[in-house]
């Protein structure tokens, strides 16, 4: 006998559901988000579990890391690729965690990619760098904007991260203006270093790899400057 174990994932507590391969529900239970918990929850059926689902939210890798240093074989459930299969939930049971472990069973499970764990906090390093970049821009265009809009000439982005602060207090007569051109230099100055840290954070982890170089070889990829 084999069972299929699906773990709803919430902020603070998660639901466990098992099934066996007949698509019997032999377990369902709602636990605290501790890692210990889960296991001896699970204990009792470890010998004969095939696989245990976990779906892609925003918190899984406590969860993840902690099954699979335990010895069970875990699937991260695409969130985004699942709703094919919604005409497979249980219409007697609103919980996602059978569902997650149907879907396991039939082998029809869209996965998605469990980052190793020694490596994650780099990627993750590189997102903060995206939303910084996101922010940069965002002041940026509010320059452009400005002066635009209130000297009818363009202003290109280069040109603003290049300007000094002696240039920003001249660059309109009015003193609101003036204020509001330097909230967004100085913001923008703070963003640069911050980016600038983390690029040099994270090229010293990935300039020798492989995957990284052959990535270089793409047209539109380059090094971060």
């Amino acid at each position: 006998m084999g069972y299929f174990v699906g773990i709803d994932l919430h902020g603070d507590n998660n639901y466990i559901g098992i099934l066996d391969e007949e698509d019997r529900k032999v377990f369902k239970r709602r636990n605290r988000n501790d890692i210990n918990e889960i296991k001896r929850v699970l204990e009792p059926y470890k010998k004969e579990i095939k696989g245990i689902v976990v779906e892609s939210t925003f918190n899984w890798y406590w969860i993840v890391d902690g099954l699979m240093e335990a010895g069970y074989q875990v699937h991260l459930a695409n969130t985004s690729a699942m709703q094919q299969y919604e005409g497979l939930k249980y219409i007697d049971d609103t919980r996602d965690s059978f569902w997650l472990a149907k879907m396991l069973r039939l082998k029809i499970l869209p996965e998605g990619y469990i980052y190793p764990k020694e490596t994650r906090s780099v990627r993750d390093l590189l997102r903060k760098r995206m939303m910084l970049v996101q922010q940069r821009t965002a002041h940026i265009l509010s320059m452009q904007t400005m002066v635009n809009r209130n000297k009818g000439v363009p202003i290109s982005g280069d040109t603003i991260k290049k300007l000094s602060n002696e240039e920003v207090m001249g660059m309109f007569s009015d003193v609101h203006l003036t204020m509001s051109a330097q909230c967004d230099h100085e913001v923008i100055e703070v963003l640069n270093k911050q980016i600038y840290k983390i690029e040099k954070a994270v090229l010293k982890e990935v300039k020798l790899k492989k995957p990284y170089k052959k990535l270089l070889k793409v047209p539109g990829c380059y090094v971060l400057e």
